[in-house]
């Protein structure tokens, strides 16, 4: 996953050019955005939440701490490995600081990630972006779940209570029945009312568009109905007012004649 978006113009296209001469550079990144995109918005929560908070076991905590560090270890090789594959590698590393930063805190990549942003948000992808809505939506209530259930004063104890929060959260309803009192916990619950929001506007938005797209091809195939009908409908008419003017001029003959 490239951290940073490359702008378009002509210092963007030389830096790439330069960067990676042979082309193995951009089939790598191509080959391994998708598993690293999935991955980090999986694990975001295992990343944030501190390995001291998920259980008073020892061994859960070391369970946890060696994912963090396997995590770490794969965004290592693969600014390692990017790296290698560009033609000036300090010069690659320089210009992809939060590829580095991620290497430190994992949640980074998510955060800040520019391409991931982009790939969501663009035109077509709804399916997309709901399925990386609800995946953060996820986070959020194993997040406030971890941080809530010791805490003094929540009335969040189990999971199940963590997700009806989250779900009532996202949806803007929030019936008030749960609420997280520890700052960790209000402020992912306000990452979940932004994703909330987020997505109210982004399913508005591609539901209108639809029937903007729609408009345009409906009302060019109308005229070709209406310019249809009038034809006929004129034919019809001077048929019919031919027929009538023969009736009434042979009405009118015979009294011509007595």
């Amino acid at each position: 996953m490239t951290d940073i978006a490359r702008r378009p113009g002509r210092g963007a296209d030389d830096h790439s050019d330069a960067d990676d001469p042979s082309g193995r550079l951009a089939a790598y990144e191509a080959r391994t955005q998708t598993p690293l995109d999935l991955l980090a918005l999986a694990t975001l929560w295992i990343v944030v939440v501190p390995a001291s908070d998920f259980s008073t076991a020892h061994d859960v905590r070391v369970i946890v701490l060696a994912i963090q560090g396997a995590i770490r270890l794969i965004y290592a090789a693969d600014i390692t490995i990017r790296s290698i594959l560009a033609r000036r590698h300090t010069r690659y590393l320089l210009s992809h600081p939060v590829a580095i930063a991620a290497v430190i805190l994992p949640p980074v990549r998510v955060i800040f990630s520019l391409r991931l942003v982009r790939s969501v948000f663009r035109r077509g992808h709804l399916s997309r972006f709901l399925l990386a809505a609800a995946v953060l939506v996820l986070n959020g209530a194993i997040i406030v779940y971890l941080v809530e259930r010791h805490a003094a004063g929540s009335d969040i104890h189990t999971l199940g209570q963590s997700l009806w929060w989250s779900v009532t959260t996202v949806t803007t309803v929030g019936y008030g029945d749960y609420v997280p009192v520890t700052p960790a916990g209000r402020a992912t619950a306000c990452f979940v009312m932004a994703i909330g929001l987020l997505t109210l506007a982004v399913v508005t938005a591609q539901v209108a568009s639809s029937f903007v797209t729609q408009g345009p091809s409906q009302a060019e195939r109308l005229p070709e109905d209406e310019a249809a009908t009038p034809e006929m409908t004129m034919a019809d008419l001077d048929q019919r007012l031919a027929r009538i003017e023969e009736l009434l001029a042979s009405s009118q003959h015979p009294h011509r004649g007595e």
